[in-house]
């Protein structure tokens, strides 16, 4: 490598620089004091696990993300964190094996081996909550509603989120008797949505005029609220299950929507984000203009069973770091950063440190002919027996 190239970061892998890093961690830290209040306990899971326990549970899209590399200590193999759902389930059956429901918060960074969409990073740093032990659907409004709160804190000004259910295609899929195989082969086919492709498909491999009416309409179930309804008939004849499923969304939505009003509420019956590992409903929130999710979550009942502890869960993370791109440049500090010419005056100091404990952004000079920043407003000057403010331009005109 030259020493021009000393640099460079590897492709996906950003550094953040002052302006976007007070921006994050005012992010993060909003997130956090709000998920404390509503009683989610923080944690820090590690950064890199026995891949053993860190890719179990959340299917082969997080397989694919994970680096991998060998511990020097124990000769196994161990993953740097993709996603921080699975630590969160294995610290709730062993490191914090609290009986009842258990609140879990936490934020941090996660490193992919490859960007989920172009042009996005590789390291992105995230938010989230985690439910455990309560499979009511209580616990589904609870969790969804603090989504739209996080939104609503960290000042993301329109609030759009896609509900869906995987139980709708899983129970579909189990009916028409598919295969392994033919359930992946659809399940890719509805991810990009492409109906002519559906349409082949379905006439290349189903016959029973049922299923052929249920996979060839269920690209079609999406929309606002009256898709609900349109669903009921479109899946007529259907297991038990789907209908179940749509009246668990329809009874969520209900609730959700009467706390948040401004909220847009969009279905998608095929909706399968997540379907290797989510078991009932799953969610994802949008930004105007920008293509990839913002925050995602769902229910995942089955995933503490590989750990020993089978309990309901439901939870959801923010990726901070893409909202801080998406948000338009707001100002953090209180009030104006306020500069104090170098000094050794005692008194200075302690007006310094006055001025720092009620919250101000004081920056001290070296040497008193330092010159004051760009960022500072304010000059701390002797006036008479005390220290006063005064606004830096007033001193240069």
């Amino acid at each position: 490598m030259s020493y021009a190239d000393r640099w460079l970061l590897p492709d996906g892998v950003e550094e953040i620089l002052p302006e976007a890093a007070l921006q994050i961690e005012s992010q993060r830290r909003q997130l956090l004091d709000l998920y404390q209040r509503w009683g989610y306990d923080l944690v820090i899971p590690p950064m890199i696990e026995y891949t053993d326990s860190l890719l179990i549970g959340l299917g082969q899209d997080i397989d694919l993300l994970t680096f991998r590399v060998t511990d020097q200590l124990s000769g196994r193999m161990m993953g740097i964190r993709a996603d921080i759902t699975p630590q969160i389930a294995r610290m709730d059956a062993h490191s914090f094996k609290r009986p009842g429901v258990s609140r879990l918060c936490y934020a941090g960074h996660v490193l992919h081996a490859k960007p989920k969409l172009p042009l996005a990073t590789r390291s992105p740093i995230q938010a989230g909550v985690e439910l455990f032990g309560a499979a009511s659907l209580s616990a589904d409004v609870e969790v969804i509603s603090l989504l739209l709160e996080s939104l609503d804190t960290i000042g993301m000004p329109q609030l759009h989120i896609d509900l869906g259910h995987v139980a709708i295609y899983r129970s579909l899929a189990a009916a028409a008797g598919f295969s392994e195989s033919q359930e992946q082969a659809f399940f890719d086919l509805l991810q990009k949505k492409s109906a002519a492709d559906i349409n082949s498909w379905v006439g290349a491999n189903l016959s029973h005029p049922d299923h052929v009416a249920w996979f060839k309409v269920l690209p079609e179930l999406a929309g606002d609220a009256s898709v609900l309804e349109f669903a009921k008939t479109a899946l007529k004849g259907a297991p038990a299950p789907v209908f179940a499923a749509i009246e668990e969304m329809a009874r969520v939505a209900q609730i959700v929507q009467s706390r948040w009003p401004q909220v847009q509420l969009h279905y998608d019956m095929s909706e399968v984000r997540g379907y290797h590992y989510h078991t009932g409903i799953v969610f994802a929130a949008f930004a105007p203009g920008y293509g990839g999710t913002i925050a995602r979550g769902g229910r995942y009942d089955s995933i503490g069973e590989v750990f020993g502890r089978a309990r309901p869960a439901i939870g959801f993370t923010v990726d901070i770091s893409t909202v801080t791109r998406l948000l338009a440049a707001t100002e953090v500090a209180d009030s104006a950063v306020i500069f104090a010419p170098g000094s050794e005056d005692p008194q200075q100091w302690r007006a310094v440190q006055s001025l720092r404990r009620s919250g101000h952004r004081v920056i001290c000079g070296m040497t008193p002919n330092d010159q004051p920043p760009a960022e500072c407003q304010l000059i701390l000057v002797m006036a008479g027996e005390d220290y006063q403010l005064q606004p830096i331009a007033a001193l240069t005109e």
